[in-house]
């Protein structure tokens, strides 16, 4: 019980939890796609969908199709997508969902060709979908099959979380929000003012927090979360990150947490579609590996997962990753749950992850070729270089 008591002043301080929620974990795309598809096609009245990739494969072509039976059987469909994530969806697929009354807005059209130009880099890059009001989705996982666009011999390691309850009063608000600030900004007009009222079964059990990171009144609360939650770790941390560039705060907080006998593991990508970044996060491995973190190179496949699970039953699934992008420029959107039993799950789920990754070894580590050091250290370098030049220089 005193335990349990540790973390009360902080969920009621800084993020409240919400009890009487039913939550279930998804991994990867063979458990996402048919439970999210099975949503939609049940659907009698709104489906409201965000996503950061929405790519021209298998598995998001079906759940187009699963939009365009929607909203020709009379169902309100409303889909953002990220200009620059979704830049290579073909335009007869935009085309085909307009035509059969799909409601589509693109989040930050590009005013320049650079995708690296600063008004470019603050996306859309939650993962999140809301249907009728009385289910949610929210997660890591884009619409991106999860053999695409390298095949390894595994799916890409994510996660998800199907969420019924009270919660849905706070989600279902917050795409609301989105929706109608995107359609403000973009001058449009003709939007149906109607949107549906949440509801959800009275059987939960799940105390949860949903909690986003904006350009307005939510700028540091993702990180704020992370930054408490390992303040007051006790037992273990276990944390994977597909893009993992904390800042200064974050990394000394879990050297604390190391120093006073917790269990520190981080999960981190083996393979990287983003060698640059994966060559500055390297520059940081040294340090944790001497303060007694360990860290996990995941070899199986593409790591995608942005989760975490402390002390056996706070736990974290969402769509920010640990690194400047995800907590300093990007929209982005978490579930934090207190509930033993969901930690559980999780926590197994990413101690098999592990066991296929490949620890760092210190000695091994600072034994590495010097033009590999010298890489990471340029890299790291210029990350912190472009981080000052955007005015957030005090993060690294």
């Amino acid at each position: 019980m005193a335990a349990r008591n540790r973390w009360r002043p902080f969920f009621f301080g800084g993020v409240e939890l919400i009890s009487g929620n039913r939550m279930r974990l998804l991994q990867s795309g063979a458990d996402f796609f048919p439970t999210l598809i099975a949503a939609i096609d049940s659907a009698q009245h709104e489906v409201h969908l965000e996503t950061y990739i929405f790519n021209p494969d298998t598995s998001a072509e079906a759940v187009k199709a699963a939009l365009i039976r929607a909203a020709q059987r009379g169902v309100l469909v409303r889909l953002m997508i990220d200009a620059v994530g979704s830049r290579l969806l073909p335009v007869d697929w935009l085309d085909r969902m307009r035509a059969a009354g799909v409601r589509l807005l693109v989040y930050r059209p590009l005013m320049t060709g650079r995708l690296t130009s600063p008004h470019n880099l603050r996306r859309l890059h939650r993962k999140l979908a809301v249907i009728d009001a009385r289910i949610a989705f929210i997660g890591g996982m884009n619409l991106l099959d999860d053999f695409e666009p390298v095949r390894f011999a595994a799916p890409r390691l994510d996660f998800s979380v199907e969420i019924q309850g009270p919660l849905l009063a706070s989600i279902h608000q917050s795409v609301r929000r989105l929706w109608q600030l995107v359609m403000l900004t973009q001058l449009r007009s003709g939007e149906p003012a109607t949107w549906a009222e949440p509801s959800w079964p009275t059987d939960g059990h799940v105390r949860a927090a949903y909690v986003v990171r904006d350009n307005f009144a939510h700028r540091r609360d993702i990180e704020r979360v992370y930054l408490v939650a390992l303040a007051r770790a006790r037992k273990q941390v276990v944390l994977a990150s597909a893009y993992f560039l904390p800042g200064h705060r974050f990394r000394k907080l879990l050297k604390n947490a190391a120093a006073r006998g917790v269990r520190v593991q981080l999960l981190v990508q083996g393979h990287t579609d983003h060698p640059f970044y994966q060559a500055a996060a390297r520059a940081l491995y040294r340090d944790l590996l001497l303060a007694g973190i360990e860290i996990h190179e995941y070899q199986a496949s593409e790591l995608h997962a942005k989760v975490a699970v402390i002390d056996g039953h706070w736990a974290t699934v969402g769509s920010s990753n640990i690194d400047p992008f995800s907590l300093l420029m990007a929209r982005e959107a978490n579930i934090v749950v207190d509930d033993a039993g969901f930690a559980l799950d999780l926590q197994q789920r990413l101690q098999q992850a592990i066991i296929q990754s490949t620890p760092l070894d210190i000695a091994d580590w600072q034994r590495r070729p010097w033009p590999q050091r010298m890489l990471s250290r340029l890299a790291y370098g210029l990350v912190r270089f472009g981080l000052g030049l955007a005015g957030f220089g005090r993060w690294v």
